[in-house]
């Protein structure tokens, strides 16, 4: 974004180089790396650097203010509301596009907001590949609040862990070595000794989860939780048996499973921002807008951009039997702001927060980085495309 390092970048890109990229990011684990990575990272100006971190932590004073968990309640669908202590949320992402503003400044606009994690690991060993294969300017940082890779592996092993021997503690997801994601688990492994398991390896002995490892029946002490329940559902048929995680146990969860709804698109309607577009839940809409183009429909329950409505009809909205699930936002353009040798691509930039149990607020350590040609962004929208996929921003200091 910042066109001298822009034009530097471009003029310095090698396919070879490249190729290097994907072999150090592929050898540890061959044929795990489960979407795209871009051919480049983001360089961040400072002053976009500056309205990001303002717009996420104005964002955050919503989410740290008494009565949010309150105010949240009805974002937990019933049926999979999972008992327990939820403490808070342990991982926070915030997903802005790149805009510009009237004045042709870039400019954020929130798009989404998770309680949930995202390749956590992977993006450590991405921004470090970026720096062996290519030449990063100084002075730029893909860390935050004074974090260095050393001391955000400390960090989310803290985090993780939560002080259990690692084998008491498990990646849960459904069918982990399927998942595109696989790589960051392999390394969320390497790191922590905590490993992937599916969640029909779980099973209960009273009120205590156990799993096999290495022949051995062991107890569940904490849950690394990857499982979104909407692909839990869709894939549930296809498992012999599975655990009933809604059901009272006396494991402890990083993030508890609540927190996917209680931060989440349900609470874009709360947030009042000049870095969050309009958002209503369509049930509380009285009139459409009459400029119907220029807004989006998103579903509450889903992940991955399935099921969002990017070009609205009256007759779409007339088909929507749970209006009070949905999601009516204004449209925001993304600039096609990181010039690329095929063209402009769109950004969205994810800022990762971390939130130790003793700590007052989350903070902001790490990010990731979605480049774009596509209509949607993410990598099942941008097929046979280059210079677009998972990357990282590297900001200026």
């Amino acid at each position: 974004m910042i066109p001298f390092f822009r034009n530097a970048f471009n003029a310095g890109f090698s396919k070879k180089r490249y190729q290097r990229l994907l072999a150090l990011l592929d050898g540890p684990y061959p044929g795990a790396l489960g979407f795209r990575i871009a051919e480049t990272p983001v360089f961040v100006p400072g002053e976009l650097a500056e309205k990001l971190v303002r717009a996420c932590e104005g964002i955050v004073d919503t989410l740290v203010r008494p009565g949010f968990s309150h105010r949240s309640e009805g974002a937990i669908p019933p049926r999979f509301r999972v008992p327990g202590s939820e403490g808070h949320s342990d991982v926070l992402c915030l997903d802005f596009a790149i805009c510009l503003d009237d004045a042709g400044r870039l400019m954020p606009q929130l798009i989404e907001l998770q309680g949930f994690p995202t390749i956590l690991f992977f993006q450590a060993a991405l921004a470090r590949a970026y720096r062996q294969c290519y030449d990063i300017p100084s002075g730029f940082d893909n860390y935050f609040n004074g974090y260095t890779e050393e001391r955000y592996v400390q960090l989310l092993k803290r985090l993780l862990l939560g002080g259990h021997p690692p084998g008491n503690v498990v990646l849960l997801e459904v069918k982990p070595h399927e998942q595109k994601t696989r790589m960051d688990f392999y390394l969320t492994e390497e790191a922590t000794g905590i490993r992937p398991v599916c969640i029909s390896e779980l099973f209960r002995e009273g009120d205590t989860f156990h799993y096999f490892r290495d022949g051995r029946k062991i107890p569940i002490k904490r849950i690394y939780n990857r499982v979104i329940a909407d692909d839990f559902e869709a894939q549930k048929g296809q498992l012999s048996r599975y655990a009933d995680i809604t059901a009272t146990s006396d494991v402890e969860w990083v993030p508890h499973p609540n927190w996917f709804y209680r931060i989440s698109k349900h609470t874009l309607p709360s947030l009042d921002s000049p870095y969050v577009p309009e958002t209503h839940f369509l049930g509380e809409v009285g009139v459409l807008p009459h400029d119907l183009e220029n807004y989006v429909l998103k579903p509450l329950y889903s992940f991955a951009g399935q099921g969002v409505i990017v070009d609205v009809m009256e007759a779409d909205i007339a088909a929507i039997r749970n209006p009070m699930q949905w999601i009516l936002q204004r449209k925001v353009s993304y600039a096609p702001a990181v010039d690329t040798p095929t063209g402009g691509a769109f950004c969205e930039v994810r800022m990762i927060y971390c939130w130790e149990r003793e700590a007052e607020r989350p903070v902001l350590v790490n990010n990731l980085v979605r480049l774009s040609k596509g209509k949607q962004i993410g990598a099942r929208y941008n097929t046979d495309m280059d210079w677009v996929g998972v990357g990282i921003g590297f900001f200026e200091q």
